[in-house]
C-alpha cells in the first residue's frame, strides 16, 4: 500500500511557495501534508493531497516541474516513542529511510501519520505489517 506524493522543484524566492499552493487551491484540492527541503537557491516541496493527478496538472500548468512518487503512510499512535519503534522495525529489516515527515489525523486525535520514503517499500511494508503496524492506503489517509 502506498500514497502518492508530489515533489515540486521551486526557487527559494519570496512568493514561490505561495504561488504553487495557490495553483493547487484554485483546483479545490486540500493539502494533507507538506515538507520542504531547501538549499540557498532552490527547494523541493513535497505534498500529500487528495487528488495528486489534478494537483500535478495544476502545478505543471503554472510552469513548475512536478513528479509523483509512491511513499508509505504509516499510522502511529500520537505518543512518545512511537516513531522510534517504527524506525527500529525498519532498521531491523535493513530498510534505509531516505526521508520522513509527519501529519496529524483529522479524523482521529489519537493517531498521526508518518510519511516514509525508503529504499525498499516492499521490504518496509512487510516488516511493518508483521509488527502489526498499520500501513495506510489513500482511502485511510483521505477517507
Amino acid at each position: 500500500m502506498s500514497v502518492k506524493q508530489i515533489s515540486v522543484f521551486i526557487e527559494n524566492k519570496p512568493g514561490k511557495l505561495a504561488e504553487v499552493t495557490r495553483f493547487i487551491a484554485e483546483k479545490n484540492i486540500n493539502l494533507k501534508a507538506l515538507s520542504i527541503a531547501d538549499t540557498q537557491d532552490f527547494g523541493i516541496l513535497r505534498i500529500i493531497c487528495g487528488d495528486a493527478d489534478a494537483a500535478v496538472s495544476a502545478i505543471k500548468d503554472g510552469g513548475y516541474v512536478a513528479t509523483v512518487t509512491d511513499v508509505l503512510a504509516v499510522e502511529i499512535e500520537d505518543k512518545p516513542g512511537s516513531l522510534a519503534e517504527i524506525l527500529e522495525y525498519l532498521a531491523k529489516a535493513e530498510v534505509v529511510v531516505e526521508y520522513t515527515y509527519a501529519f496529524l489525523s483529522v479524523k482521529n486525535n489519537e493517531s498521526a501519520y508518518m510519511i516514509f520514503r525508503v529504499d525498499d517499500s516492499a521490504k518496509a511494508e512487510k516488516a511493518l505489517t508483521e509488527a502489526n503496524v498499520k500501513v495506510a492506503d489513500a482511502d485511510m489517509v483521505f477517507g
